[in-house]
């Protein structure tokens, strides 16, 4: 299946730092962080861990369809999280439901701020497109 190399959501935030949301490099796509955006490009569920945490998530997926890709190809994650002790567990809770049975490396990095105001959650992923789907 032929695919495009670079994937972007079309968020103003994509021109005005000059990324990508991800970027194949052989077997694998590497994936920028993550976070709860709407289909427009804002920001959603600024103070709301859960929500964004589930927002965030289908982000995930929207870069995994375009690759033709699947949860069980992700091999790693990290996760930045604000207030990591007290979203620690919500965490746990999430990961668990969105990867089911699958066990992908992970690192959770307990930081200050993130870019939005309330954003507690993004997310940044490998997939490794040589793995079962």
């Amino acid at each position: 299946m032929a695919t495009n190399d670079v994937f972007n959501h079309n968020v103003p935030a994509e021109s005005a730092f000059g990324y990508a949301q991800a970027i194949r490099s052989g077997d694998l796509i590497h994936v920028s962080g993550q976070v709860s955006f709407g289909e427009t490009g804002e920001f959603l569920y600024a103070g709301d861990f859960a929500a964004q945490l589930k927002q965030t998530h289908v982000a995930m997926d929207k870069v995994l369809a375009h690759y033709g890709a699947t949860r069980n190809q992700i091999v790693s994650q990290v996760l930045y999280l604000v207030d990591l002790q007290r979203n620690a567990t919500p965490t746990m809770e999430g990961n668990l439901a969105y990867f089911g049975d699958h066990r992908p490396a992970s690192t959770v990095v307990g930081v200050a701020e993130l870019t939005f105001p309330g954003q507690y959650v993004e997310i940044g992923f490998i997939i490794d497109t040589k793995l079962p789907a």
